[in-house]
């Protein structure tokens, strides 16, 4: 019995060896810091004379116009993209995962692509596209729709579209991947069932795919919420915040108040963790209403 114990210790013992450098990698780059800018956020003041100040920052934010105006932003973004990007990846999953179809590698390929070019490389692209010489006006202009070039990026509406257009291009194959191995999970006999019992496809996409498909729904919706509430690259790239701070997001309102503005960096702190109770506050609510179990 006692070599036995030995024997699950050196075990045990081996196991620590292989946890613990992840352990203190993931304290020292993410814990700490996370508690470092909790107490940062109870501070004001600039950053070379910082003082306690309690809940001070906590109760500027709802009296700041421009972190208000990035909430706004982010929610519109969040309420528009998010769905229509989802309900893209599962259209674009059923049909990668349909058997008769040819160079499916081409096509997952094709669509996944997106997800591996650089965040700035496909803001750069859409600023392009609809720069004042892009390819839309160009084509715009040669149908006769427009009469002269028209600046989209400076336009308040049309510069959140375009924001919107490229978060779905880019992120729509990442979440398409998720949908995909999920349908690749459900057995083709369920579906073989349904079909003698005289369902239709509608009826078995709607009845037993979704269904099935809820706990891969729920998680790509969380991920998707928590990207989109901390958006930075492509909105920096595409617009700056513009026009205004029309198209500005939390994520950038931090940027500016730590490395543009007077450096404020225990409001920014209180900023940062204003993302983070959102976030919590939407999963909750999303774990809570799509899986009962």
């Amino acid at each position: 019995m006692a070599g036995k114990k030995t024997l699950e210790m050196k075990y045990k013992n081996a196991g620590w060896c292989f946890v613990m450098p992840a352990a203190i990698l993931i304290f020292v780059l993410s814990f700490y810091p996370m508690v470092r800018a909790f107490f940062l956020s109870l501070q004001s003041g600039l950053a070379n004379n910082l003082h306690f100040s309690g809940l001070r920052n906590y109760i500027r934010l709802f009296q700041d116009e421009k972190f208000l105006a990035s909430v706004r932003n982010v929610f519109i973004y969040l309420v528009f993209q998010v769905p229509v990007m989802l309900f893209l990846a599962l259209i674009l999953a059923s049909i990668l995962n349909d058997k008769k179809l040819k160079c499916k590698g081409l096509f997952r390929t094709m669509v996944f692509l997106p997800c591996a070019t650089a965040l700035v490389s496909s803001a750069l692209i859409f600023k392009s596209l609809f720069a004042l010489d892009g390819i839309v006006n160009t084509w715009l202009l040669s149908l006769g729709i427009l009469a002269e070039p028209k600046n989209w990026l400076q336009d308040p509406v049309w510069a959140k579209i375009i924001i919107i257009i490229t978060i779905t291009w880019r992120w729509t194959g990442y979440n398409t991947v998720f949908f995909l191995a999920g349908l690749q999970n459900i057995q083709t006999s369920i579906y073989e069932a349904a079909r003698i019992d005289g369902a239709s496809s509608a009826q078995s996409f709607f009845r037993i795919t979704l269904p099935l498909l809820k706990p891969v729904i729920l998680l790509t919706a969380v991920m998707s919420t928590n990207g989109t509430l901390q958006l930075f690259d492509e909105v920096q790239n595409l617009t700056a915040g513009g026009p205004g701070n029309e198209t500005l997001t939390i994520s950038q309102y931090i940027y500016k108040l730590s490395f543009v503005y007077n450096p404020q960096f225990g409001y920014a702190a209180a900023v940062s963790y204003m993302i983070l109770i959102m976030v919590a506050i939407l999963s909750f609510i999303q774990i809570k209403v799509g899986d009962k179990n």
